[in-house]
């Protein structure tokens, strides 16, 4: 179950880079990022790791300023940067919307890619699906994992239809066996429970941009976890509308305090062209 002890440096940094660098067209120094994680309580060694990490992997850029290196993003990061920001501010955790569509995923592969088995039902999983049955996948409105079947070379054996469901079908009870709702409520109403009372608690500016790095990272990975279900078919008490009051209350509560402190604290320079 994740809580805010529990996040990893790059969700953090991913969050920072959000919040900091999207959209500006900026590099941020090294030393301001360690500065910042340590007030999230992240040590400068596991920041100065995930720096490089992420380098490697892409998803961002150096760039040297005299003898001070600063980082920027890459078309990787900022793409996965603003599917981020379109979920938590466009989509949100309540799906009132849904027009009654599901996407049925097919697959059958021979039984000694287990392999290939285990990372399809893992991006299944992390795309919204839920098994209906053994290798049939469902998830609500329409979904497009066609990209993903194609990057795990599984196109061959992968079918990929949109359905209603029959006028007499039990969808309550389709949702409750097909995907895990105590848990998905248990982590909404641990969210809600942690960060509630700052809703009306005043943090010292220093401590607000740490504090709004950790919520929006927390508030990302619960909402990344849930497929978006139609909440007219979920139940009554349905913790997600709560928690998300709680999310954007505090997150307007710290903003000014935040910004701030970053004015103070972060060294940017403008992105250059790399040769």
């Amino acid at each position: 179950m994740t809580t805010d002890e529990a996040l990893r440096p790059q969700s953090l940094m991913l969050s920072f880079l959000g919040d900091q660098v999207l959209g500006r067209d900026v590099c941020v120094y090294s030393g301001s990022v360690i500065d910042v994680f340590g007030r999230a309580g992240v040590g400068e060694h596991a920041t100065r790791s995930t720096l490089t990490r992420m380098v490697g992997r892409g998803l961002l850029r150096r760039q040297r300023e005299g003898r001070r290196m600063y980082f920027g993003l890459t078309e990787r990061s900022e793409a996965v940067l603003r599917d981020g920001e379109h979920r938590i501010w466009e989509e949100g955790a309540v799906n009132r919307r849904w027009d009654g569509t599901w996407t049925l995923l097919g697959f059958s592969l021979p039984e000694s890619w287990q392999r290939q088995r285990h990372d399809l039902r893992a991006q299944l999983t992390w795309s919204g699906f839920g098994p209906l049955f053994g290798g049939l996948w469902i998830a609500p409105g329409e979904a497009d994992v066609s990209g993903l079947v194609a990057e795990l070379g599984l196109s061959a054996h992968v079918k990929i239809f949109r359905a209603h469901a029959d006028a007499g079908m039990d969808i309550g009870a389709m949702i409750e066996e097909t995907w895990s709702l105590d848990e998905l409520a248990t982590r909404y109403e641990m969210f809600a429970d942690h960060w509630q009372r700052w809703e009306a608690t005043e943090p010292e500016p220093d401590e607000a941009l740490g504090l709004r790095l950790r919520l929006s990272t927390e508030w990302l990975q619960v909402v990344r976890r849930d497929p978006r279900l139609p909440v007219k078919h979920l139940p009554d008490d349905w913790p997600a509308e709560r928690a998300e009051k709680t999310f954007r209350t505090v997150y307007t509560r710290l903003t000014p305090l935040a910004r701030e402190a970053a004015e103070r604290l972060l060294d940017l320079v403008p992105v250059r062209d790399q040769a």
